[in-house]
């Protein structure tokens, strides 16, 4: 079945950017301060990198279908790969971030200041001159086009791939079994061994270093469960919307529930991160370490506190049973809720470090968000309406049309 982005579908992505825009200005125009500049860059890095996750998670997800051989997934495949047809915008995004903070045009990293790491300059930084051997702007750019370029490339061919499977004849190959299902299962491998590294290494790169003093060998987990966790709640509400349109007639009850399931997991494992990180260095009680806790406790201490309340409490308590799992009455405002939630504990990662205590969640935050949700939602319902939201030719799809339990 095709699907065609509808008229209401357009409106509310054209309407939430214009939202955002309008909040955007006015946040600007009545901001007071010389942090203005500092919080539209940061701003721009949480969304960049917030929704350019959450379609990575969509390419790591397809290829954990694919290594696995998972036939539950196949009937919502086409979605994973709408939602990674973000992937070159926020690329895009956090390249212009990347490019004005290695020009000194916004300080958002503090070891990319000139002479940090001279011992001669009067900024000189013994710690972060001790990490210059990772921290230093070539290695730096070489993973980061490296890991952009690898990445794009595997959401590329996932797509070209599954649509070259639905334009085959499968009576003229023996055994049902086509070769591009086969080459779908060697780059599923490749992309899950490149992307075990190089996930955990952008967190560090784009923001971790962001407090340059601080680390944490959880942090780039701590990051992909959050990007993870995101995706799923952007698949499920994708499914009960296009469910809602008469669409994805193959999904039933047993699909959602285990699409949610996995929302409900991963959010299980990221509250568990979350504890166990902080639960680590506040025992811990090194101040090299306990300093990244203490600005958030002074400065951020309800947002970064309800952030993991909101994230781990909701989906224990309303997404336990196995009926709310099937019913979208419970799953749709607790996934919206979550959702807003995690983009929260990104902002809580990048504010501290760069606007110390002149972070907030205010119109700026907020009109960002909006504008970058509403591009975000237009380009993957564009992308849904390319190609039939069913694959064809999978050599599970029986199976996974007649999955009950």
């Amino acid at each position: 079945m095709e699907y065609t982005v509808s008229n209401k579908a357009k409106m509310t992505s054209i309407i939430l950017i214009v939202v955002g825009i309008v909040a955007l200005l006015v946040g600007v125009f009545t901001s007071h301060g010389h942090h203005t500049g500092t919080r539209i860059w940061a701003n721009l890095l949480v969304n960049g990198y917030f929704f350019f996750a959450i379609s990575l998670a969509a390419v790591f997800f397809l290829s954990i279908q694919y290594a696995a051989e998972m036939a539950w997934g196949v009937t919502t495949q086409r979605v994973f790969q709408a939602i990674m047809s973000y992937m070159p915008i926020g690329a895009g995004v956090l390249l212009v971030v990347l490019i004005a903070s290695s020009l000194h045009q916004t300080h958002l990293y503090h070891w990319m200041e000139p002479g940090i790491t001279d011992p001669a300059a009067p900024n000189y930084d013994e710690i972060i001159a001790g990490k210059s051997g990772y921290l230093n702007l070539p290695f730096f750019w070489v993973r980061a086009i490296v890991f952009l370029g690898v990445w794009m490339f595997f959401a590329n061919w996932f797509r070209r791939n599954s649509l070259k499977e639905d334009a085959l004849d499968l009576s003229q190959i023996s055994g049902g079994v086509s070769p591009n299902y086969k080459k779908a299962i060697k780059m599923s491998v490749l992309f899950i061994v490149f992307f075990a590294y190089s996930s955990v290494a952008s967190a560090w790169d784009w923001i971790m270093s962001i407090d340059v003093h601080w680390f944490s060998t959880l942090f780039g987990w701590y990051a992909f469960s959050g990007m993870w966790i995101s995706c799923m709640i952007v698949a499920v509400v994708l499914v009960i919307y296009l469910k809602s349109r008469g669409a994805l007639k193959e999904v039933n009850d047993s699909h959602m529930h285990d699409l949610v399931k996995w929302m409900f997991a991963i959010s299980m494992l990221w509250s568990y991160l979350w504890f166990a990180q902080f639960m680590l260095i506040w025992y811990a009680n090194i101040p090299e370490e306990t300093i990244y806790y203490i600005v958030r406790f002074e400065e951020y201490k309800l947002l970064y506190m309800g952030t993991f309340f909101v994230n781990f409490l909701l989906p224990f308590f309303v997404l336990m049973s196995r009926d709310a799992k099937r019913n979208a009455i419970f799953v749709l405002p607790i996934a919206l809720i979550i959702f807003f939630a995690h983009f929260i504990d990104v902002l809580v990662m990048v504010l501290p470090g760069t606007m110390h205590d002149e972070g907030s969640l205010g119109t700026i935050e907020l009109g960002m968000f909006f504008m970058f949700l509403g591009v975000f939602m237009f380009v993957v319902l564009r992308a849904l309406s390319k190609a039939p939201l069913m694959t064809k030719n999978h050599p599970m799809y029986d199976e996974s049309i007649h999955l009950h339990h």
